[in-house]
């Protein structure tokens, strides 16, 4: 299932042939429509799927999702929290992409269903974020639009834009920390490829998203 197969008050139906849009989504979504999104990398590999998004409840923004990587590589008795803006939302196949290659990714920190770390301690959140190549310090969303071909891998030395991605910002994760789009106007994640139908695609209808307190 996807998040519009989850949808239970119709936020993203198309609300007319002349409306141009599908109501908030996916600019804005609800978070119960998010759990259970299967999440792949930049080579379509099959990570597994979000069991839960945690918020920020000093700054209400998303600061992780946590996943299993099912039975990839034998990694599934164990939960992950990668850092939301290491995320990029694949809006035409309704799925998140993880740019991290497969072998790195049998060193990602995880940690038992039955033993959650602290998220809060800031020691563990620079561990993390220095693994996705994330940065601590900035709230950012995922990057959104049409399926992309990302380059790279999580952690290496990437500029942080994916290939195709145009002015999407976070969504690749390179060491350098250039990924999370900082350097762009408004802060927060950048502007993504607009989502809406008919204009998937377009380098020059532009809806600009910032951070993950989108609005």
């Amino acid at each position: 299932m996807t998040y519009a197969d989850r949808d239970k008050y119709g936020m993203y139906k198309t609300t007319g042939k002349s409306a141009g849009h599908a109501g908030p989504g996916p600019a804005l979504m609800g978070a119960d429509t998010l759990i259970g999104d299967s999440v792949v990398n930049a080579t379509d590999d099959d990570l597994g799927d979000i069991k839960e998004i945690m918020l920020d409840m000093q700054t209400g923004q998303v600061a992780y999702a946590v996943l299993s990587f099912g039975g990839f590589m034998g990694m599934g008795d164990k939960l992950f929290a990668v850092p939301w803006q290491a995320l990029h939302l694949d809006t035409v196949n309704k799925r998140f992409v993880l740019d991290i290659d497969k072998q790195r990714l049998q060193n990602a920190p995880g940690f038992d269903k039955d033993a959650w770390p602290d998220m809060a301690d800031t020691q563990w959140a620079q561990h993390i974020h220095s693994f996705y190549g994330t940065d601590p310090t900035r709230p950012g969303a995922p990057s959104m639009g049409p399926s992309v071909a990302m380059r790279g891998t999580a952690g290496g030395a990437g500029t942080g834009v994916g290939a195709g991605m145009g002015s999407m910002g976070a969504g690749h994760a390179g060491s350098t920390g250039t990924g999370a789009g900082s350097a762009m106007p408004g802060g927060g994640a950048g502007g993504s490829v607009d989502p809406r139908p008919g204009t998937a695609g377009s380098d020059t209808d532009l809806s600009k998203i910032r951070g993950s307190n989108i609005g």
